[in-house]
């Protein structure tokens, strides 16, 4: 049987084939939906979001140490948050086949970095596949876990956004069950300590050779020779835009396993072409060996080091021109991202974006918006959970420097908070910090397409579950409970009015703002919790004096022209705009 499947799917397909018994992962683009599609094969996988990525790698280790076979999936940037476990199992080695999948993000289309993984396999010594489009994500999945348990390793599947979201024709087979390998204790195996680690580090060498031995006979490593003028080597999405542009005039050498590196295969298909172009995304990572191994060939000297690929991008870098396309009758109007309507963090980056002389640290989330004008309340963002230690920082050191009028405000979400601001939060505490924590608590992770947390009170399976007490655990770890403050991000008032108490205090202190997210299907819980009834806002164009004011709020239903209206459809009747107006002019229809 045949069906349509984006990569990210026929990955969760693949690992349900091959007999994949517990799956965890920490929502990211473009990543999310693989974990997404497992949960409906739940039967037979145990699967979960884990509150970051380090912790989703280890429960994936600890369940291949237990016996079955297991996976972690993140985004690029997640694995630096599991490079710390990973580099250690690359050592120690697995027991159930176990894969880390890092879904790279070439042109950075929701990310702050487009780092290219392919370095960490090589950096960890860990086996690396690389698909090209569905049929293969499904395909690789399976030979992944397969060639973890032959060569005790941990693999890393690569993706990029373009094979992740791209949909393909994939043929599907059924389930093979995997027996339990029957638990053994083994310490000089799953023990790093620096005398059992350094006789890994040897077995790692001859595993490494081993591996090499098999990517350069791999099948999915096979050349295609099309005549010796030209050659080809690529991998991954870079095989499909570079059989667009070359067609069948050239020969390719198209590699699955991208580490260990088939250098002998490489050198013999070298030979055989008398010009050698490498075509890869981001970094020169194959071109690297092949220049280190004094292969002559023609690759960042032409292709674009940065940014996502495609065919008139690799076409004219190559040969100097591009296709005809088909061109608009007119140019393409392009709205920036903005908060949605109704969105809860608006009436609190309003209400902040007034505050003066205040410094304000940001964090990774779709409320990361609010750094675009016209709010422009957002200073700083690096990554996730950085907002709270880059504050803490950021006050400590004016305070060192003896300018006590710029205060600091950090910002951070809800599922955010729980994957690593947790410790920064920590660290201001036990410092005796004195910047100001905002967490955004939206009642779901937003940004990536509302999966839960453990602050919602549901897993990824459906089932209802403890729910982390904010306020309680701001406490647990030492802030004081008059510190705490929880207000509707909604009304300006309350937000005001907390911001100010805490700004004002020289100690640490922490403004939870409580509302779920518009676009959120609400629970019953939060049907109990919120007045979440239908309203709309409409604007009185008799008392409208057309100061825009209200435009000054950043919602998208606000439309300014020669009249300032609110479109109906858009609208959500949250009032930010309301409270906003001198005169009285916006209600509530």
């Amino acid at each position: 049987m045949k069906t349509i499947m984006t990569g990210n799917e026929a990955v969760a397909r693949g690992a349900y084939e091959a007999g994949l018994v517990f799956a965890s992962a920490y929502p990211g683009t473009p990543s999310t939906e693989i974990l997404e599609n497992i949960v409906q094969y739940k039967e037979n996988i145990y699967c979960e979001w884990a509150p970051n990525e380090k912790v989703a790698l280890e429960a994936a280790i600890g369940a291949s140490v237990a016996g079955v076979r297991s996976m972690a999936a993140m985004k690029h940037v997640g694995v630096n948050v599991a490079a710390d476990p990973l580099f250690t199992f690359a050592y120690t080695g697995v027991t159930g086949g176990c894969v880390l999948i890092s879904a790279d993000d070439p042109g950075m289309h929701s990310s702050q970095n487009e780092q290219d993984n392919r370095n960490y396999a090589f950096a960890a010594r860990v086996l690396m596949l690389e698909p090209s489009d569905s049929q293969e994500s499904k395909d690789f999945m399976k030979l992944a876990l397969e060639l973890s348990e032959k060569f005790d390793t941990p693999v890393l599947l690569r993706m990029t956004t373009r094979v992740c979201h791209s949909k393909g024709l994939v043929e599907l087979s059924d389930r093979v069950e995997m027996p339990l390998v029957k638990y053994e204790k083994n310490i000089k195996k799953f023990v790093a300590t620096p005398a059992n680690g350094k006789v890994m580090r040897k077995n790692l060498v001859n595993r490494l050779a081993e591996m090499e031995a098999y990517a350069n006979k791999a099948e999915i490593n096979q050349p295609e020779y099309n005549g010796t003028e030209v050659g080809v080597i690529t991998s991954g999405i870079s095989y499909q835009y570079a059989r667009e542009v070359f067609g069948d005039d050239v020969s390719y050498l198209k590699l699955g396993m991208t580490f260990p590196m088939p250098m002998d295969l490489i050198r013999e298909f070298a030979r055989k072409v008398k010009k050698l172009y490498v075509i890869e995304e981001m970094d020169p990572y194959i071109e690297n060996y092949l220049k280190m191994a004094g292969i002559e060939c023609i690759g960042k000297e032409v292709i674009p080091e940065y940014d996502e690929l495609n065919p008139d991008i690799v076409r004219t870098a190559i040969f100097g021109k591009t296709e005809e396309g088909i061109k608009a009758s007119r140019e393409a109007v392009v709205r920036p991202p903005t908060l949605c309507a109704g969105c809860p963090h608006r009436g609190f980056f309003y209400a902040l974006s007034k505050k003066k002389n205040v410094m304000i640290t940001g964090d990774i989330g779709c409320y990361t918006l609010g750094s675009a004008p016209p709010l422009s309340a957002i200073d700083t963002c690096f990554c996730m959970g950085g907002s709270i230690s880059a504050g803490h920082g950021a006050a400590q050191a004016l305070k060192k420097a003896g300018n006590h009028d710029l205060k600091v405000v950090s910002v951070i979400g809800d599922s955010t908070f729980f994957h690593s601001g947790i410790n920064s939060l920590i660290d201001a505490v036990y410092n005796k910090g004195c910047n100001t924590s905002v967490i955004l608590d939206n009642r779901i992770t937003g940004m990536t397409g509302h999966q839960q947390n453990p602050g919602t009170g549901y897993t990824l399976m459906g089932d209802a579950t403890t729910e982390v007490d904010i306020p309680k655990l701001c406490q647990a770890i030492g802030m004081k409970e008059e510190n705490i403050y929880i207000v509707n991000p909604n009304k300006l008032d309350e937000v005001n009015k907390a911001l100010e108490d805490a700004i004002a205090k020289d100690e640490p202190t922490v403004v939870i703002t409580k509302w779920p997210c518009i676009l959120k299907k609400f629970t019953q819980q939060d049907k109990k919790e919120f007045d979440l009834s239908p309203k709309k806002c409409a604007i009185n164009q008799e008392k409208c004096k057309k100061c825009k004011l209200c435009v000054g709020v950043g919602c998208p239903a606000i439309h300014s022209g020669e009249k300032v209206e609110i479109d109906e459809a858009s609208c959500t009747g949250c009032t930010v705009c309301k409270q906003v107006c001198p005169f009285n002019a916006i209600e509530e229809v």
